[in-house]
């Protein structure tokens, strides 16, 4: 008979999991690590959020489960400032959850053959099918935000990016989609104190690009090219939520609650699971191995 797995084991192995991905929050300058401390004061003390952390991720796997169930198709728009923090709340929502059925995507910039094509259609492959959740890290929103403040597009172009979009996404809630758009966002202090964190950082420095260097000097190019992209894109069928992210523990748990209360999930019933007895054959002799096939113990 197999002996339960140790408590205490597996709560230290949750544990390490947690730190590992929780590391990114570190910054290595001890000057920095002592400044960001300072800033931050208010934010939600660890065990009442790692408390609050492990309570959504259970109820992401009951929302997991429930879409494998149903074939349901979900699809979640993060779109924000640079340094908001989207990519750690998508992190946090898939951290738990099964590959197969929610993944991320994150395109990189278009190749040439793409920008000759229809606008959406680069993205069209990535789309939800059932039984299926998918986390764009961006999306076709680039082109009312990055790719018109950076001119990459034409006041054309964008104009009739406005037009479609809403045709487009209509489209797919009448599919059968669940459309979810959020938006993240922070201070422009915050988001300078963030820049800062990654130059001083070699760890984090690959994070920042020069559209992210951009971004900065044109802050209130961004603003007004974000305030209109509401104004035009917000519909009933897929409103634009906000997400405040200058406390990013807060951040991630209110979007994951969020995106929990905007789905009619349901908890699925699941089959009692008994791990099976091993079958041992007692005329097999297990083949000893040459050294070279092993990786070196270096720790």
């Amino acid at each position: 008979m197999n002996d339960p797995l140790d408590h205490d084991q597996a709560t230290n192995d949750l544990i390490d999991e947690i730190l590992e991905l929780d590391f990114e929050d570190m910054v290595t300058s001890k000057d920095l690590r002592k400044a960001y401390q300072k800033k931050h004061l208010s934010d939600m003390p660890s065990r009442e959020y790692y408390h609050n952390l492990l309570k959504m991720q259970a109820e992401m796997i009951k929302l997991q489960d429930w879409v494998k169930e149903t074939n349901a198709k979900v699809l979640i728009i993060c779109e924000g400032r640079d340094s908001a923090g989207k990519g750690s709340v998508i992190k946090r929502i898939t951290q738990r959850m099964d590959p197969r059925v929610a993944r991320a995507v994150a395109l990189p910039k278009p190749t040439e053959r793409e920008m000759s094509q229809w606008y959406f259609q680069r993205y069209v492959p990535y789309l939800p099918a059932g039984g299926e959740i998918v986390l764009f890290d961006r999306s076709w929103y680039n082109r009312a935000g990055v790719e018109r403040v950076m001119g990459f597009a034409t006041e054309d172009q964008v104009e009739q990016f406005f037009q479609d979009v809403t045709e487009f996404e209509k489209m797919l809630v009448r599919s059968g989609i669940i459309l979810l758009k959020y938006w993240f966002s922070i201070s422009d202090e915050e988001q300078q104190f963030r820049f800062l964190m990654r130059i001083h950082d070699p760890m984090k420095q690959w994070k920042l690009s020069e559209m992210d260097l951009q971004s900065r000097i044109r802050w209130e190019q961004y603003t007004k090219a974000k305030e209109e992209m509401f104004e035009r894109t917000s519909i009933t069928e897929a409103p634009w939520y906000i997400v405040q992210g200058n406390d990013k523990r807060r951040e991630r748990l209110n979007c994951m609650a969020h995106i929990l209360s905007r789905i009619p999930y349901a908890e699925v019933e699941q089959k009692k699971i008994t791990l099976p007895e091993r079958l041992f054959d007692p005329n097999y002799e297990r083949q000893t191995l040459t050294d070279d096939l092993y990786v070196p113990k270096v720790f």
